[in-house]
């Protein structure tokens, strides 16, 4: 009878002891990963920002210059167009023939009125304080023909172009010697009409 009770108590002690050696082992967790420093990549960040902003003003800096020399240059070339327009010429004693240098002079201004059609000038013939205010009036008039008389062989429109003279009356020298009269030998240009706006720059 013994016998007989103890196996029951048995056959429960090995289900136990079977149970035991099939339960899953117990798993530890997964450590935590460390924490990812990231002050560098916000350090460069920060760099590759102010780097592409200094980038930016530069460009910017460098495209104003740019337009302002080009402001500039332009200026410049009106007044060089319109200082050329203006420039004065001189004549010899008694003469109203061109000098070389007066035809220069002349001919710088034949591809500008070429150019601006539009544009017309007026020619003012003068002489020096010698000679009778009859004869250096009609002196003035035969420089100021003469230097239109040029203009228009070298293609210019005698319509635009209308001659004066003021004889001794307006001298720029107020001396009484050579100097002074070798200034005051000349032929003045003015603008008279069609260059208010823009001058067009000769053609190459």
């Amino acid at each position: 009878m013994r016998a007989t009770r103890s196996l029951p108590a048995a056959l429960v002690l090995a289900a136990v002891a079977l149970a035991a050696c099939h339960k899953k082992p117990e798993v530890a967790p997964a450590p935590a990963p460390a924490p990812v420093d990231t002050s560098a990549l916000r350090a460069q960040h920060v760099r590759d920002s102010l780097a592409a902003i200094d980038a930016a003003k530069r460009a910017a800096e460098a495209a104003e210059k740019a337009r302002a020399d080009s402001i500039r240059a332009a200026e410049e070339a009106q007044k060089t167009m319109r200082a050329t327009l203006t420039e004065m010429i001189h004549f010899d004693f008694d003469q109203s023939t061109l000098r070389s240098d007066a035809q220069a002079i002349l001919d710088a201004k034949v591809p500008i009125l070429q150019a601006n059609p539009d544009v017309t000038i007026r020619i003012a013939g003068n002489t020096d304080e010698r000679g009778s205010t009859e004869y250096n009036l009609a002196l003035g008039q035969r420089r100021a023909a003469t230097a239109k008389r040029y203009l228009v062989d070298h293609g210019i429109a005698d319509s635009r172009i209308e001659t004066v003279s003021y004889g001794e009356e307006r001298p720029i020298a107020q001396g009484h010697d050579e100097d002074a009269w070798s200034q005051n030998r000349r032929d003045e240009f003015t603008i008279t009409g069609g260059a208010n706006g823009t001058l067009k720059k000769p053609s190459m």
